[in-house]
């Protein structure tokens, strides 16, 4: 292993790290989510591919938001929200949660059927899966929020493909 290879990432004051850090994790494929909450005309959401589950007993995972984004507001203010794994077919909503067309707020859930299970938080009816949480810990690290969320019920319409990102764009995963 040569030290001047330009492919071994080093770390510097500069913030060259974090700029290597987040081209190499391009390279990791993961499933695209939209996290919703609220109700009525106070729903909200957002694309995101940081989420994992975390424990079987009891039923939680854990998905990551931005700090300054308005969802994580809104589901700290609810303390409930919904987990939708998008199936190949969904590229549209993923856009439209992603915040392309300029769509915000309950504007985002136009053209997609929602249903509710449990805590009230919207459910996308045709997702792979659509996983109901209540909050159970959220925890600050850096530029995110780490959220956990306790299952309180699963929406498992299944059937299709998933929705995958991977090098800055989505994937059909076949």
């Amino acid at each position: 292993m040569n030290a001047h290879d330009p492919s071994i990432l080093h770390h510097t004051p500069d913030g060259d790290a974090g700029a290597g850090f987040r081209s190499a994790m391009r390279h990791l494929a993961s499933g695209v989510s939209v996290i919703t909450t609220g109700e009525g005309d106070a729903r909200t959401g957002l694309t995101a591919t940081s989420v994992s589950s975390l424990s079987m007993e009891p039923p939680s995972l854990v998905v990551c938001i931005n700090r300054a984004s308005s969802t994580l507001r809104a589901m700290r203010e609810t303390n409930v929200f919904g987990v939708n794994f998008l199936a190949a077919g969904h590229r549209d909503v993923a856009d439209r949660f992603a915040g392309r067309g300029n769509l915000t707020g309950a504007a985002r859930f136009q053209g997609s059927e929602w249903i509710t299970l449990v805590t009230g938080a919207p459910l996308l009816v045709d997702a792979l899966a659509a996983i109901d949480c209540t909050i159970d810990t959220a925890m600050e690290w850096g530029t995110h929020a780490v959220v956990i969320g306790r299952v309180e019920a699963v929406h498992q319409p299944g059937g299709a493909q998933a929705l995958v990102h991977w090098r800055r764009a989505y994937q059909d995963l076949r």
